[in-house]
């Protein structure tokens, strides 16, 4: 239960600035100090005022008990034949309005009024006390000091009870409905204080915790501004840092800052070693693709040569050399997809000049149809043609990877739609879709990789060096554009999206 409550209270300020929790935990605590101090305050208010109570009802029963059995003066004498009337003793000078006076004899209540004025205006009234009150009378301690009843309409009372010599008992009351107004306008009054102090004090707090949480709120846009940062690739330079006046360790808020300074410092320094890292495989693999293209060029050749010879050599040697051309061949291909991979790297930015992507598409989809004649291939051009600003061998080589992924990676039958068409803000967009087994799932995040490829549901046949689709997001992405892929079963389509002029 009690882990319940935790996460319940979690979840109850997830959603809560860290200044707004302050500010409503702050005014939160000081509620429970004003609570706190009402609550006393009120307490001992009211004992005080019971104190003085009882100090007055310990008077006024020394009056009664003096002036029991004494007629008043005649001017304050009772009605002849009133209920009241042998409780003169209420009339004793300095009696407070509303004393209450009650005879008990022999366990009942004879008489019992409530002094109703003072001076010339004095009287007794026995009205409103009813028989449930004379029986609470009657049923007081005897000589054991004040008590507190409560007597209906007339509210509470402080009482005492004391012996008569002749037997009776003599019973002095005064009434605690001063104490109680008293104590309600106290509580009236700390209110409102109290709750102008909670507003002032969450007023004030606001204020306060704005101007105190400044250096987190910079430090939360340094950490922004580095999050918005490519990291993920290139050089990389991180030159924002938390300020001098952020980072003081001798306050808890500049050791914060200071330890997402020393922070930063080490991810500058761990992405600089990747770089250069990554710069060293860069060049070695451009400097071997490019020392490897002579080698496998006279490998062909040498190849080409001996088969011309064929009807002169053993048929296992004539399949050898077969099979040393295929994969020369293939071993080419890819290292010419290595190459250029490696210039993208190294100067990312392409030829700029006017390409006809629509006299691009349509040689790539003429060349795809002699190549795999076993697909169905669709083309779907506007009549007017299309032109963006790029480097043309590279925009063709996107198209025909596009195509070969197609055809590589679909079984025979599959149709093979290719459409172009003109951007909503000039450029133009590109669309290759099949109706093949699709992409899987959880292929499709690190489709753009390189070395990435497909799984055996689109893959009939070897050949592909998994460089395809690399080379496709490198080339877009260097000229400002941007590809996506959709895949479910029976249709997967590759949209670029090319700027008109790359900026």
């Amino acid at each position: 239960m009690r882990r319940e409550g935790r996460l319940h209270g979690r979840q109850l300020f997830s959603g809560w600035s860290l200044r707004r929790r302050l500010v409503v935990e702050l005014v939160g605590m000081l509620a429970l100090v004003c609570v706190f101090i009402g609550l006393a305050t009120g307490l001992a208010l009211r004992a005080f005022l019971i104190q003085q109570i009882d100090l007055q009802l310990e008077a006024a029963v020394g009056r009664s008990a003096a002036a029991f059995g004494q007629p008043p003066d005649q001017q304050d004498r009772p009605p002849q034949g009133s209920p009241a009337g042998q409780l003169g003793f209420l009339l004793a000078p300095g009696q407070a309005v509303g004393t209450l006076g009650a005879i008990v004899s022999d366990g009942e209540v004879t008489q019992a009024a409530i002094l109703t004025g003072v001076g010339r205006g004095a009287g007794i009234s026995s009205a409103g006390i009813s028989s449930s009150d004379r029986a609470l009378l009657a049923r007081l301690p005897i000589s054991a000091g004040p008590v507190t009843r409560s007597l209906g309409t007339l509210g509470d009372y402080r009482l005492i009870a004391i012996p008569r010599p002749d037997g009776e008992v003599l019973v002095t009351g005064l009434p605690l409905d001063g104490v109680d107004a008293t104590l309600v306008r106290l509580s009236l009054i700390m209110g409102a204080v109290a709750a102008a102090a909670l507003v002032m004090a969450a007023v004030l707090g606001t204020v306060i915790l704005r101007l105190t949480l400044r250096p987190l709120q910079r430090m939360a846009r340094t950490a922004a501004e580095v999050a918005a940062l490519p990291l993920d690739r290139g050089e990389v330079a991180l030159p924002v840092r938390v300020a001098d006046v952020d980072s003081s360790p001798g306050t808890e808020v500049g050791q914060v800052g200071a330890a997402l300074n020393h922070m930063l410092s080490h991810v500058a320094a761990a992405l600089a070693s990747r770089h250069a890292s990554e710069m060293r495989v860069r060049r070695f693999v451009a400097d071997a693709s490019h020392e490897l293209r002579t080698p496998l060029a006279a490998i062909r050749g040498h190849a080409e040569l001996a088969r011309r010879q064929r009807d002169a050599l053993p048929g296992e040697v004539a399949h050898a050399l077969d099979r040393v051309e295929s994969e020369s061949a293939r071993m080419t291909m890819l290292v010419e997809e290595l190459l250029l991979l490696a210039r993208l790297d190294g100067e990312p930015e392409p030829l700029r000049e006017p390409v006809d992507l629509s006299r691009v598409v349509a040689d790539a989809v003429t060349d795809a149809h002699v190549l795999g004649p076993d697909h169905a291939w669709h083309l779907d051009l506007p009549e007017e043609p299309i032109s963006v600003i790029g480097d043309p061998d590279q925009l063709h080589r996107v198209v025909v990877n596009l195509l070969a992924n197609a055809r590589v990676h679909t079984p025979p039958g599959t149709t093979v739609s290719t459409r172009l068409a003109a951007g909503e803000q000039g450029g133009a967009t590109l669309e290759v879709s099949d109706d093949g087994p699709g992409i899987t799932a959880e292929l499709l995040p690190d489709l753009f990789e390189r070395f990435t490829r497909g799984d055996g549901s689109r893959s009939r046949g070897a050949g592909s060096t998994g460089l395809g689709l690399a080379i496709v997001g490198a080339v877009v992405g260097a000229h400002g554009g941007r590809v996506d892929v959709a895949s479910r079963p029976g249709s997967t389509a590759f949209r670029v999206t090319l700027p008109a002029n790359p900026s």
